[in-house]
């Protein structure tokens, strides 16, 4: 039997877990003996194609940080960003197919990685979702599905723990923050809904200690204290040392050397904390967004699962405490437990679709386990119905799958052409819950090609669909001609990988130096 697995894609750090005999989920080191990954690439200068990535690459960051690739998650889905080293453009599905790529090769010494899951933050579209999947592909696994963070960490909460009742899932990680609410009854799970940020994270948290590093350089030497990159990236790896610090410690001191001589400063909890005011308050807007959505108030939440590296600090816990009247639940290793839900999720997944793929042991460790999730967005086209005030067409989203929806999910719309001899129409998908075009979304737009010459009015059949292994597809029917335009797993307008670009850049990849 194959060996099932789930890997926490992260902003700051990645992790693989992989189920045991029993369907236990179980952390692979990498081949430094540790269980978690820093998610950074570097690209050696003078070893030239050897690719250091994990902590290697952190520590050799700030010797050339032009050559160094950290937080690429934030630019998943993002077809502009792309980073120039040694006259290739490496995207960032390429960059986090290298990070994915040491995880499978550290953790396959002991039996071979293949079937994954991989975790995206709850509220990623579906041009980062795709993303996170090619990225999959390029570092040679075989990507049977992705999971919400916030999901894999409840299942693995709810398989370990006593949780039960309705509970809310409060995720801050390296570099995104989510929140889900979801009911748990035993091994039972049915997600309710979640709101979330993608630049939301302890990469944020670490920028207002650099402010106040640069604020402390500025007062005692009217100059600026970082002057170029290399300076960036040495604060900015001091500054999560700080950070860390601040968790346990009331106050941290440090020596900034800059070009105008050096200067000592002393960090307090209570400085820090009044300079990350503004991202706290975030994650409690989004807090009272997912309960007003819920239809739930601060009474109904019986249990609070944190889960992400930045929870660990102590303003976190307090302020929920305060929010919910008792403490945050930390019964696992906030770092470790959303690779392994994936795994679980894994399991699951192949015990659904491919039960051949499933030893007996595995089958009978997940038989009692029941997840129900739903869809995370709203989808929907844009169409131009006739105003009734001004009989006027008026152009407007239409949405086709409501939010919160629960998976498997399916909807049709039945829309109709404008004008007479019309021979094409511009299939445009959205994603968001607005009817303004302008306030929403467009992951895909395609051109669907109709006969010539009928009149007008031809009905058009929208078909939507969203799978439990959250991919979505869609339709568009003429019902007069027959014939159907289909669009698998929407993904950004501007542009994607193709079959043959996935292809080649994997080639790439698996002939890479990745150390």
């Amino acid at each position: 039997m194959n060996t099932i697995a789930g890997i926490d894609l992260g902003t700051t750090f990645s992790a693989l877990a992989r189920l045991n005999g029993i369907g236990r989920p179980e952390i692979v080191p990498n081949c430094e003996g540790e269980r978690i990954t820093p998610s950074a690439v570097y690209f050696e200068e003078e070893e030239a194609g050897t690719i250091r990535v994990g902590l290697e690459a952190v520590n050799c960051r700030q010797l050339n940080p032009e050559r160094a690739v950290r937080w690429i998650k934030r630019y998943m889905g993002d077809q502009n960003w792309k980073k120039s080293i040694d006259g290739h453009e490496w995207t960032p599905q390429e960059i986090s197919g290298l990070i994915l790529k040491k995880l499978k090769q550290d953790c396959s010494i002991e039996s071979p990685i293949h079937d994954v899951i991989i975790s995206v933050p709850a509220h990623f579209d579906e041009a980062r979702r795709k993303a996170t999947m090619d990225a999959g592909t390029l570092a040679g696994l075989n990507v049977v599905g992705i999971v919400n963070e916030p999901v894999a960490a409840a299942l693995y909460y709810a398989t370990t723990q006593n949780v039960n009742g309705r509970v809310l899932v409060y995720d801050l990680g390296g570099g995104t923050f989510d929140v889900t609410i979801l009911d748990i009854d035993g091994q039972e799970i049915n997600i309710v809904c979640s709101q979330g940020d993608h630049a939301l994270g302890g990469v944020d948290f670490d920028k207002k200690i650099v402010e106040l590093f640069q604020e402390a350089y500025r007062k005692e030497h009217n100059a600026e204290l970082i002057q170029n990159e290399q300076d960036r990236a040495k604060y900015e790896d001091e500054a999560e040392d700080v950070k860390k610090t601040l968790s346990r410690r009331n106050s941290v001191r440090k020596i900034l050397y800059g070009a105008a001589g050096s200067v000592k400063v002393e960090i307090t909890r209570e400085q820090y904390v009044q300079a990350i005011e503004p991202l706290i308050a975030r994650t409690e807007i989004l807090i009272e967004v997912a309960l007003e959505e819920a239809k739930s108030t601060v009474s109904d939440i019986q249990k609070v699962l944190l889960v992400g590296g930045s929870t660990r600090m102590p303003v976190v816990q307090q302020r929920l405490k305060e929010k919910f009247g008792f403490e945050p639940e930390i019964a696992v290793n906030v770092d470790e437990c959303v690779s392994l839900g994936a795994a679980i999720h894994a399991g699951l997944t192949l015990l659904r679709d491919n039960p051949k793929k499933v030893s007996k042991g595995i089958a009978t460790g997940l038989k009692e386990v029941r997840l129900r999730d739903v869809c995370n967005h709203s989808y929907g086209t844009i169409c131009a119905p006739i105003d009734e005030e001004t009989g006027r067409h008026v152009i407007r989203n239409s949405i086709i799958l409501q939010k919160n929806t629960p998976l498997p999910c399916e909807a049709t719309q039945t829309f109709y052409t404008m004008s007479e001899g019309q021979t094409e129409l511009q299939a445009a998908i959205t994603q968001g819950e607005d009817e303004d075009p302008d306030f929403v979304n467009k992951i895909a737009t395609e051109i669907f090609t109709l006969p010539p010459d009928r009149p007008a009015n031809q009905p058009i059949h929208v078909r939507y669909s969203y799978d439990v292994n959250q991919r979505m597809h869609c339709q568009f029917l003429d019902e007069g001609s027959g014939r159907t335009l289909e669009v698998e797993f929407c993904v950004g307008e501007n542009g994607q990988m193709t079959p043959a670009e996935i292809k080649q850049a994997a080639e790439a990849i698996g002939s890479a130096n990745v150390e």
